[in-house]
């Protein structure tokens, strides 16, 4: 049956925070804090945290900079990853994946259903690998950080999750 193994010993991973938002500040981002709580309360460790309008090029610059960075092992990003003008999440980051998470988008899908129902389908949610770095890019609502975290990438960024993780597989992402 799959959830944590209690007998294994928990290994805290490096997350870095990106908000992306015209109109959000770090005081308002709801979404950005709801997800330093989270993985802090749950013994990770914050490596950076930061706070984007919607460009192209400023998000990819950021993340390019994290996944660069050997003390970030994750990148988790909320907001921009809708359907209108603005929403460029999803064209910044995914052209850095090495290699897309496919079931990523499906079983955060399913959850975020049992939420919202058919609105789910208007989230580009995806995630993926980039030179080592597991990266989340979630939607920016707070419901939809919890969906994401509490269901779904909590239990992939815990070692002790069974029967796999990605936190077992950090360090053979790089492997050619």
């Amino acid at each position: 049956m799959p959830g944590i193994d209690q007998t294994l010993p928990f290994r805290p991973v490096r997350i870095a925070i990106l908000t992306v938002s015209d109109t959000r500040t770090i005081e308002t981002d709801t979404s950005g804090a709801t997800l330093v709580e989270r993985l802090q309360g749950a013994g990770h460790k914050l490596g950076d945290r930061a706070l984007i309008r919607d460009d192209v090029a400023k998000i990819r610059s950021v993340v390019q900079s994290w996944i660069a960075n050997p003390d970030i092992d994750a990148v988790i990003s909320t907001g921009g990853t809708g359907l209108t003008g603005r929403d460029v999440t999803h064209e910044a980051l995914t052209p850095l994946f090495e290699k897309t998470i496919d079931g990523f988008s499906v079983v955060f899908h399913m959850v975020s259903y049992e939420s919202v129902g058919l609105s789910t389908l208007q989230s580009r949610a995806t995630a993926g690998v980039a030179a080592g770095t597991v990266i989340f890019c979630l939607p920016g609502s707070t419901g939809a950080v919890r969906d994401g975290w509490d269901k779904v990438i909590s239990h992939q960024l815990d070692s002790r999750y069974r029967p796999c993780n990605l936190v077992e597989l950090m360090p053979r992402l790089t492997e050619r």
